[in-house]
């Protein structure tokens, strides 16, 4: 068993089962729907379904990162026991939480000097970041000590792509991710803005597609293009989405069929309710490890 544990935020959008079976800690962020303060609790609070209709019904939906003090109290209980603590943030890019994190450890590190608490920022999001976690579990567990890891999570973390593509652009344009005279303009044309996540761990629009089934098939090609071992592709893929499942499934049972070597490696996962509030509905998202996004 590891001296150290490793950790990271609800915001990596898996599941809560799957984030304990892994053996990794997490703590919750924070949103507020419609006045009422909430955990991003993996749907416990809001299910996805509950939280996308209560948004489209007008509730004002916003987000707030872990405080600095919500770290330190997560941590010291492990740092009281002699472990040492490894956490990964979600990215820098889109987020404060990194910076938090970094001040939180440093605030610890004077409280307990003989023990270590490390932060890497993903420059990861949703199950981007989840997919780096699962590979850095799988490390942890074969043995891998926390700065051989943390180097190797900063060294490979480029290495998670992540492409989105949206069919409702109601919630990207109230967040000025998108304007809103070229929202009018995609949804008369029915365009499915293809993102993704940049080197710098921000989220751009990088190509607009006509039509969800052609971005279906994009993302797709994508993945034939930037996959580690192209079509040989064989580790795993997370897919995850907004309420909107089938448009999800349909990007999977693409890949089953194009990728031979996935042997059920696809994993579907819901948005959570910090990306998911940013988002809206009728947002699917693929994960898998590929080219260096540097």
């Amino acid at each position: 068993m590891a001296d150290y544990i490793l950790s990271c935020c609800s915001t990596a959008d898996v599941s809560e089962e799957f984030l304990e079976r892994h053996d990794i800690k997490y703590l919750f962020f924070n949103y507020e729907l419609g006045g009422e303060t909430c955990k991003d609790d993996f749907g416990k609070t809001h299910s996805p379904k509950d939280l996308f209709a209560r948004m489209l019904a007008g509730a004002d939906a916003k987000t707030s990162q872990i405080s600095v003090g919500e770290y330190m109290d997560f941590w010291r209980g492990f740092l009281k026991e002699g472990k040492d603590v490894l956490h990964v943030t979600l990215s820098s890019g889109i987020s404060g939480t990194y910076n938090s994190a970094c001040t939180a450890a440093r605030e610890l590190q004077a409280e307990f000097p003989d023990n270590k608490v490390v932060v890497v920022d993903s420059l990861a999001a949703s199950a981007g970041y989840g997919l780096l976690m699962d590979k850095l579990a799988e490390l942890r567990d074969g043995g891998m000590g926390i700065d051989d890891l943390a180097a190797w999570a900063e060294e490979h973390r480029l290495e998670v792509q992540h492409w989105f593509f949206s069919t409702d652009l109601t919630f990207f344009i109230r967040g000025g991710r998108i304007s809103k005279a070229a929202g009018i303009v995609g949804g008369v044309l029915k365009i499915c803005p293809v993102m993704d996540v940049e080197p710098d761990g921000s989220l751009a629009v990088r190509e607009k597609i006509r039509t969800k089934k052609k971005a279906i098939k994009r993302v797709v090609q994508l993945m034939h293009q930037l996959a580690q071992d192209g079509d040989a592709y064989s580790d795993k893929v997370f897919i995850i989405n907004s309420d909107c499942l089938a448009d999800a499934k349909e990007v999977s049972t693409l890949i089953e069929a194009e990728f031979p070597q996935m042997n059920g490696a696809v994993h579907h996962f819901d948005i959570g309710a910090t990306i998911g509030c940013h988002t809206g509905p009728g947002t699917v998202a693929l994960f898998f490890w590929g080219k260096s996004r540097a």
